[in-house]
């Protein structure tokens, strides 16, 4: 399996839900099912199968924090020699040549994304077309809504 990109941040992130899901969540599942076995016939009850259900996600949820740990690459880019090219771990702000909004970014892994907190995905469409790009260079990025130009006004190693 190839390596998973992920900051510090995330990789932190990802190993504290391992663990509250080892240590805290499979321990309440475990009594959720003892107390659903109280209750007879194991068919038709309810609270047994949904319990059911409830651990087998969060095993399969365990496996796959695992795998994603052991294949981490752990990007520092507070580690890397700043050369004004946008890469992944960067903060980069954008200026839409049309409309003259600026956002600004950081491009992480997948896992750690969140739109919301201007968090994007290093496999999102706009990653994409910023990385290897530097501040001053004007890309096109392909939206649903056709093709937008952007200007990289900035880009911070933080």
């Amino acid at each position: 399996m190839k390596k998973i990109p992920m900051t510090l941040c995330g990789f932190e992130k990802l190993r504290k839900e391992l663990e509250y899901l080892k240590n805290i969540r499979r321990a309440q599942i475990i009594e959720s099912l003892a107390e659903a076995r109280k209750h007879g016939d194991l068919k038709e009850n309810a609270e047994y199968h949904s319990a059911r259900e409830q651990q087998a996600f969060c095993e399969g949820r365990i496996q796959e924090i695992e795998i994603k740990l052991s294949h981490a690459e752990i990007i520092d880019i507070t580690k890397i020699t700043p050369s004004n090219r946008v890469i992944f771990g960067v903060h980069v702000s954008i200026k839409n040549l049309i409309t003259n909004e600026i956002y600004k970014y950081r491009i992480v892994g997948d896992d750690e994304a969140d739109f919301k907190k201007n968090l994007i995905s290093v496999n999102s469409p706009i990653a994409r077309g910023l990385v290897g790009k530097k501040s001053g260079d004007i890309v096109i990025i392909q939206t649903p809504r056709g093709n937008v130009e952007y200007k990289i006004m900035t880009v911070e190693y933080i």
